[in-house]
C-alpha cells in the first residue's frame, strides 16, 4: 500500500466494526472526524491520537501541536498530553533529552500537563515517531463541534494559507534538491521557517471563531491537503462542495517550492489552515474575528447539496474536484527515494 492514509472507503468498511457500543460516545470513528467526544455526566471528553512520521526535525514539538489543533476544532480546550516516543537505536542520550524537551516546551506553551505515555528504543526505524494523545474537555455540551456539523449552504472560510506544514518540511528534507533546480537559498530557509511563521497551531484560531460566530464545522487540513479536508468535511456532512481556488491564498514560497518540485500545493500536508463553515452571513464577522489576533482568513467556498457534487472553480472555469490518492509529499519522497517516502 502507498504510504499515508488509508483509502477512505476502505477506512469506511473498518470503521464498522469498533467493539463495544457504548452510549457515552457521542462522537466515535468516522471518515472526516478527528476526535472522539464522550459523555462524562457533567463534561464532555474529547481526545485525540495522531503520529509524526514525515518530519525528522522538532517532532516532539511537531506531535504536540497537531494533536492540539485538532481538540480545538472540536471546540474543547487541549488539556492533558500522553506521547508514545519510539526512539532510533542510533540516537544518543542528548538527542532523547532535546526531544523529550521539545514536547515539554510545547505542552507548557499551550498550558497542556504531560500525563503519561511510553518511550523505547525501536529497531527498524532510521528517525523518531512520537504518536500523540490530546485530551481536551468542555464544560458546555453546547460548544461541541464535529466536522459533520457542516449545513448545505454554510459558507466555508480559510485561514492563513494552504501547505504550510508540507512546505517546512520539503524545504528542510529536500535543500540540495531545491538549489539544484534554482530555488534560492532565502526561499529555501523562508520555506523551513514556516514551522514557527505562519506556523502550524490553530488553537487560537479556532478559539476566536468559537467565541465570536455561529461555527457549524471546524476542520484542521492536514494530510492530503486542502482538497482532501473539504472532500473530509463532505464525506462527515453528506454533503458536496464548491471550492473557489482563486480565492485560496498560496504563501510565495510555497508557490515556489511547489513550482520547483512538479507538487500540486493543493494536495500538500497543510497543517497551520484551518477550514470552518458557518451560516453566510456570519462570514465577515468571521474573518473580522481572525483578523483581532493577527489571522487572516479568506471566505473560498460553500457547502452544497450532496447531489450537486464536488467542484473546483479556478481561471479556468469549473470542474470536478480533483482526488488525491496520497499526499502530495508523500508521492513526491518516494519519487525520490527519501526515507520515509
Amino acid at each position: 500500500m502507498n504510504p499515508g492514509k488509508l483509502p477512505p472507503e476502505l477506512l469506511a468498511e473498518l470503521l464498522t466494526d469498533v467493539g463495544a457500543t457504548d452510549p457515552a460516545v457521542l462522537v466515535g470513528p468516522a471518515v472526516g472526524e478527528d476526535c472522539a467526544v464522550v459523555d462524562m455526566g457533567d463534561r464532555l471528553l474529547v481526545a485525540k491520537s495522531d503520529p509524526i512520521t514525515f518530519a525528522t526535525d522538532r517532532v516532539g514539538w511537531y506531535a504536540v501541536q497537531v494533536n492540539a489543533n485538532d481538540v480545538a476544532c472540536s471546540g474543547a480546550e487541549p488539556r492533558w498530553f500522553l506521547p508514545t516516543v519510539l526512539i532510533p537505536a542510533q540516537f544518543e542520550a542528548d538527542d532523547v533529552r532535546r526531544l523529550f524537551g521539545e514536547i515539554s516546551d510545547a505542552c507548557r506553551e499551550l498550558g497542556v500537563a504531560v500525563i503519561g505515555g511510553h518511550s523505547e528504543v525501536t529497531l527498524g526505524i532510521d528517525r523518531p515517531i512520537v504518536a500523540g494523545t490530546m485530551l481536551g474537555e468542555l464544560a458546555d455540551r453546547r460548544q461541541m463541534v464535529a466536522t459533520k456539523g457542516a449545513r448545505d449552504g454554510d459558507s466555508i472560510v480559510l485561514t492563513t494559507g494552504i501547505a504550510i506544514e508540507g512546505t517546512a518540511i520539503l524545504a528542510a528534507e529536500c535543500a540540495d534538491d531545491l538549489r539544484g533546480r534554482g530555488v534560492d537559498a532565502q526561499t529555501v530557509e523562508r520555506g523551513a521557517g514556516y514551522l514557527g511563521d505562519p506556523g502550524i497551531s490553530v488553537v487560537d484560531a479556532a478559539r476566536a471563531l468559537r467565541q465570536s460566530v455561529q461555527v457549524n464545522s471546524l476542520h484542521d487540513v492536514t494530510e492530503g491537503g486542502i482538497v482532501t479536508a473539504l472532500r473530509e468535511i463532505a464525506a462527515a456532512a453528506g454533503l458536496g462542495v464548491v471550492f473557489e481556488a482563486e480565492s485560496t491564498p498560496v504563501l510565495p514560497e510555497c508557490e515556489r517550492i511547489c513550482a520547483a518540485l512538479d507538487i500540486d500545493p493543493m494536495g500538500l500536508l497543510g497543517s497551520g489552515a484551518l477550514l470552518a463553515t458557518m451560516p453566510s452571513i456570519e462570514a465577515p464577522k468571521a474573518l473580522r474575528a481572525l483578523d483581532t489576533i493577527g489571522v487572516t482568513g479568506w471566505e473560498i467556498g460553500q457547502m452544497i447539496e450532496k447531489d450537486d457534487g464536488m467542484w473546483l472553480i479556478d481561471r479556468f472555469g469549473e470542474h470536478e474536484m480533483p482526488e488525491f490518492e496520497r499526499d502530495e509529499l508523500a508521492r513526491y519522497l518516494e519519487s525520490r527515494g527519501f526515507p520515509g517516502g
